[in-house]
């Protein structure tokens, strides 16, 4: 157990020493975040230096590295697909802060890398035949066959896109990070998977750091470089160990950002023009109810907690 703890407290100062770092030449280059003119409550935040996920996905590549996961190949393919995902979110943040407003790559654009990334995930997954899914709660395993392939990318595509959408509040997509990572972690030690259980951790203690850095007010958001990742992360470690299904449960807060955002358009437009929520993602809903950042994102790290909880406590 130590060497897990060793690798969060690695990961944590390697991540805080690039934040130190990273911040300021972010300042320098006038890597800042444009703010959408229909979201009133974060005009204040224009300017804030983008890309800090840099800072935890290069502590949490590099810990990886230096504890000797370089030796296991699914782990190697996860830190390969996580960067693949990271480098498309730099793209997208980088052509922002050129242009100085709120359009990155297309949203074709996007779709299209993130669509064959999932499909190397998935081919992959069906290639070394990880056909046997744990069942969450109820425990056992179940065999889905060549249904893993059509899974794999769906779990990719989903996971990644939900979990950016969560990133619209300071503090939100990484507080409901630590503990879908912490509590996965410990579900892998459970199951033996010590590989991607300790980078699990080493996320966990990555995260710790940067959320000193992005708790309201945040003076340095992740970006798509960071939210991407951590949902390539997310989706590498669970769907390569067998866990896909503990994604829409411990992420539950990611599932209700992506699944309000479809409500919300499908009801925009088959009734011409009303709206369910006040606006999507729905922590933006709630932002406009009068609830603080810091709340929201705390009910949200807290409700991810508690179903970790649940999930383990049906697996002891």
């Amino acid at each position: 157990m130590k060497i897990y703890l060793f690798a969060a407290l690695t990961a944590f100062a390697f991540s805080l020493a690039l934040c130190f770092l990273l911040i300021p030449l972010l300042k320098k280059w006038k890597a800042g975040q444009n703010i959408l003119v229909f979201v009133k409550e974060h005009k204040g935040k224009s300017g804030t230096p983008t890309m800090g996920g840099l800072a935890f996905v290069v502590a949490t590549v590099a810990t990886a590295v230096a504890f000797g996961v370089k030796d296991d190949k699914t782990t190697l393919l996860t830190l390969a697909i996580s960067l693949s995902f990271a480098l498309v979110g730099f793209l997208d943040d980088a052509l922002k802060c050129h242009r100085k407003e709120n359009l990155g790559l297309r949203a074709w654009q996007k779709f299209a890398f993130q669509s064959l990334i999932a499909l190397c995930a998935g081919i992959y997954a069906w290639r070394m035949q990880i056909t046997e899914l744990y069942l969450p709660f109820f425990g056992g395993t179940v065999n889905i066959g060549w249904g893993v392939f059509p899974l794999t990318v769906f779990a990719f595509l989903a996971t990644v896109n939900a979990v950016n959408l969560t990133d619209g509040l300071d503090g939100l997509a990484t507080g409901v990070s630590v503990p879908f990572f912490l509590f996965l972690g410990v579900i892998l030690l459970i199951e033996n998977t010590g590989e991607s259980s300790l980078l699990c951790f080493a996320l966990v203690g990555a995260l710790l750091a940067y959320l000193l850095f992005n708790t309201p007010k945040a003076s340095v958001f992740m970006g798509d470089t960071g939210s991407l990742a951590l949902g390539g992360f997310a989706s590498c470690i669970a769907c390569f160990t067998g866990n896909t299904l503990y994604i829409p449960v411990l992420g539950a807060t990611f599932v209700l950002s992506a699944v309000t955002v479809i409500m919300q358009v499908v009801y925009f437009k088959i009734t011409g023009g009303k709206r369910i929520f006040l606006m999507t993602p729905v922590h933006h809903h709630f932002q406009q109810k009068g609830y603080s950042e810091s709340k929201i994102s705390y009910a949200y790290a807290t409700a991810t907690a508690v179903l970790g909880s649940l999930c383990l406590a049906c697996i002891l």
